[in-house]
């Protein structure tokens, strides 16, 4: 457990509000870009590369470079939101970016498919490090006012820069070939992101104990047993399952990344398997990303306007739709409609679960349960790489997608019965 440090004030320099740290908060929103685009140097071409270059015709072999990847950056999301309390965001950060180095120069010089999948061992690890204390600096800045339209900020950024990184990729193969073009694009994406981590970033840990400081309970005393320093244990166990609007975003976060391992592993396949060209299937493995970048610049602030759970209820069955969507298609005008609505559905869901984190965690412990939601949220990642893997496998793909659309109806309709409204919706400060 973190030790206590003398509080902090506004006499020190350190001051909530998203103007007061415009500066910082704009250097980490490019950081997290940078996040983005390493992982965006994959959605296009890796699912052919593996076809293509090593022969594997198993969906279910296919999909081991998500799997890994999905429980390297669970495991680390929970150890990021530990690690940040105890020593520090920025060295958090800068750890994440070390781990990034050798990820994009095994993609070009890996013999086998054994060296890919340790390669996403390596980018699921940095993307739960870099990535979730991004997360929680953003959170420890802004304080509670502005909260979901920082979450809009930071989780649009990464996702454009997946978006555009996953077109550019496309053409980069289509025009240079599957290897080493592509993935020349993340080496310049790490050497930049870690130069700015580790020399412009600064800490944030003393604006969080600010926040603390002047932590008020709700009103409705709904989260009174919430309040003050718990174990990490208890942090555990209150955001998986027992504080029902914690436990909801970690339910619905899981399902929404089990959806988007199916749409990244899979999607490419079934688009290839209708006779669409790279350029093409690159353009559909941009879209969806694209469309949920943009979209979190409006969901995440207006949550902070009309509240978190009509967001989180309407994504998820939205998503649910636009999967179902895809299942019966075979167009790409189809599929490119599809995209924008799962798109727009996951728009919704993902700032607003974050947002709602925040809301309900205490100041004292809030990294911790940040790294507890993206845990489960990242091993859906794993859980959909397996599932739809097999599935797939079994039945087919659009049978696969099929079922993953009704996991994610499923888990928009049990947030609408167990999640509260978690905002409390007053008017934010002048300043803020």
């Amino acid at each position: 457990m973190p030790t206590a440090d003398p509080p902090v004030s506004r006499a020190s320099g350190v001051e909530l509000g998203l103007r007061q740290n415009a500066a910082q908060f704009t250097l980490l929103v490019a950081v997290n870009a940078l996040v983005g685009g390493v992982l965006g140097q994959e959605r296009t071409v890796l699912p052919l590369l593996a076809e293509r270059a090593f022969g594997l015709s198993a969906h279910t072999a296919v999909l081991t470079y998500i799997l890994a990847f999905g429980l390297a950056k669970a495991g680390t999301n929970y150890l990021a939101g530990a690690w940040s309390d105890r020593f520090g965001r920025k060295p958090v950060l800068v750890a994440g970016w070390l781990v990034a180095v050798p990820v994009p120069l095994l993609l070009i010089w890996a013999p086998s498919w054994g060296w890919i999948v340790a390669a996403n061992v390596l980018l699921g690890i940095s993307q739960g490090l870099t990535w979730s204390t991004t997360v929680i600096m953003k959170i420890d800045l802004v304080g509670p006012a502005r909260r979901g339209l920082a979450m809009g900020l930071n989780e649009a950024a990464g996702y454009l820069a997946v978006a555009g990184t996953a077109l550019a990729t496309g053409y980069l193969a289509a025009a240079y070939g599957l290897r080493p073009a592509p993935f020349l694009v993340g080496v310049a994406y790490v050497a930049l992101g870690l130069g700015l981590s580790a020399l412009v970033v600064r800490e944030t840990r003393d604006h969080a104990r600010l926040e603390a400081r002047g932590h008020t309970p709700r009103a409705d005393g709904r989260q009174d047993h919430l309040h003050g320093e718990l174990t990490q244990r208890q942090v555990f166990v209150q955001t998986s399952f027992r504080e029902p609007a914690l436990s909801s975003a970690s339910q619905a976060g899981l399902v929404n990344n089990l959806n988007d391992g199916l749409a990244w592993g899979l999607f490419p396949v079934l688009f290839a398997g209708a006779g669409l060209g790279i350029g093409r299937i690159g353009v559909l493995a941009a879209l969806y990303p694209a469309v949920w970048g943009l979209g979190q610049l409006v969901t995440g602030a207006l949550s902070d306007r009309w509240g978190r759970k009509p967001f989180v209820v309407s994504g998820m069955l939205l998503q649910a739709g636009a999967l179902a969507l895809v299942a019966a298609a075979d167009t790409f005008l189809v599929w490119a409609g599809a995209a924008v609505l799962l798109g727009a559905g996951t728009a919704m869901v993902y700032p607003t679960l974050l947002a709602a984190i925040g809301d309900v965690a205490h100041p004292a412990w809030r990294a911790r349960s940040v790294g507890v939601y993206r845990l489960w949220r990242d091993g859906g990642f794993a859980a959909g790489a397996l599932l739809a893997g097999v599935l797939a496998d079994l039945y087919g793909i659009r049978a696969a997608v099929w079922v993953v659309a009704g996991l994610t109806a499923a888990s928009g309709v049990l947030a609408a019965v167990r999640m509260y409204e978690t905002h409390q919706r007053t008017d934010p400060a002048p300043a803020g």
